[in-house]
């Protein structure tokens, strides 16, 4: 744990671990709370988790949240993670849920994040066939209307919209100037008229969505921030993001850490256990110290978040990303060399884990963008 943890927060931490072990535990417990494992989200522990205020951690008092910062959401993503609990639209709904604090108007915000705080699944549509690490040329098109706009185009790789209330949508507005501008954010509750999803099936389930926009009317107010400034917007909420993502998968590579600790302990060849062997015990090693490695670094930018809320830090937000994203892939792709058959046997977690580590360099900005933002926070 890092040095900004409190008696306070470790018992939050604890409380959190006690309910995931609980709660779904085992993988018989999270089949029976996903639909046989189909469905990658539980509404009934959503609700749980909802009547404890742990979903409204950082949503303002006023919209029926506790107003937590940065550190208490990772941390909270971190045990969930680690936890296993079948939420794994929480991340995404808390980044969504910080455009909407910074740039809705007062009758969205109540809307969305009271809706956030009591277990609501909220979503965002950036990325589009032509447009994925280059969210800025999206062609999805917002026109006006009398009393709106009518939106045509398609959205990919959305996810969780099949779960939320409200979609955020990323359009263009405008196509003048520099691609960056023109671009504006909208939100668009589920089941609006000319909205269409389709769900993509992917090895980790059926998580994302095809969105498909046919003269889809969306009244003025649902405006989100101002027109032709989303793009600034967007910008404002990577330090969020990439650090949330950071939590999120610094909790898969702890849980395949202590997964893979806990079977070369007990698994014995050659008359002792595994791990007793050099070639396993430095690999653990070196793990175990990556691991508290990135653990520093992922608290100290949510630290450093909350204690400037406006200060952008593209460096130290894509590090984060990074080194996690990567970390997770590494540490579960060894845990399932070292268990050997039994990592890639679903009696085990481990494959699971090595499922949902896979698309961690993918999602949130894959690692090449990460690593072309911190070259150029160097001049490069």
């Amino acid at each position: 744990m890092s040095a900004v943890m409190t008696e306070e927060r470790r018992a939050f931490v604890n409380a959190v671990r006690e309910f995931s072990a609980r709660e779904c535990g085992t993988r018989e417990q999270r089949n029976a709370l996903t639909e046989g494992g189909t469905s990658t989200h539980s509404p009934a522990i959503a609700a749980k988790l909802a009547d404890l205020g742990w979903l409204g951690l950082t949503i303002p008092e006023e919209y029926g949240g506790s107003g937590g910062g940065l550190f208490d959401a990772c941390l909270f993503v971190e045990e969930m993670s680690y936890g296993r609990l079948p939420i794994p639209s929480y991340p995404v709904t808390l980044i969504v849920a910080n455009s909407y604090r910074k740039f809705a108007p007062e009758a969205i915000k109540h809307e969305v994040l009271g809706g956030v705080a009591r277990g609501a699944v909220e979503s965002i549509a950036m990325s589009e066939p032509g447009s994925g690490s280059d969210v800025a040329s999206l062609t999805c098109r917002a026109e006006r209307v009398d009393g709106g706009y009518r939106i045509n185009g398609q959205k990919t790789w959305c996810s969780n919209a099949h779960h939320a209330d409200h979609i955020l949508l990323v359009a263009r507005t405008s196509s003048e100037g520099a691609k960056h501008q023109g671009i504006t954010m909208f939100s668009i509750p589920a089941g609006t008229p000319g909205l269409k999803m389709n769900q993509i099936d992917t090895m980790g389930g059926r998580e994302v969505n095809d969105l498909y926009f046919t003269d889809c009317f969306v009244p003025e107010d649902r405006l989100v921030g101002a027109e032709g400034q989303g793009w600034a917007q967007l910008i404002a909420g990577l330090n969020i993001e990439r650090v949330i993502i950071g939590a999120l998968y610094l909790g898969i590579a702890r849980r395949a850490f202590d997964d893979t600790l806990a079977y070369i302990k007990e698994r014995e060849q050659f008359g002792k256990p595994i791990g007793k062997f050099q070639a396993l015990a430095h690999r653990i090693a070196d793990l175990a110290t990556e691991i508290t490695a990135t653990e520093l670094l992922v608290h100290d930018v949510a630290r450093r978040v909350d204690e400037n809320p406006e200060q952008l830090l593209p460096r130290e937000a894509s590090m984060a990303k990074l080194k996690a994203s990567e970390l997770s892939k590494q540490v579960s792709l060894e845990g399932m060399q070292m268990m050997g058959g039994y990592g890639y046997a679903t009696e085990y977690d481990m494959e699971s884990l090595v499922r949902a580590s896979l698309v961690s360099t993918i999602v949130g900005g894959t690692s090449e963008v990460q690593r072309d933002i911190i070259a150029k926070t160097y001049g490069l």
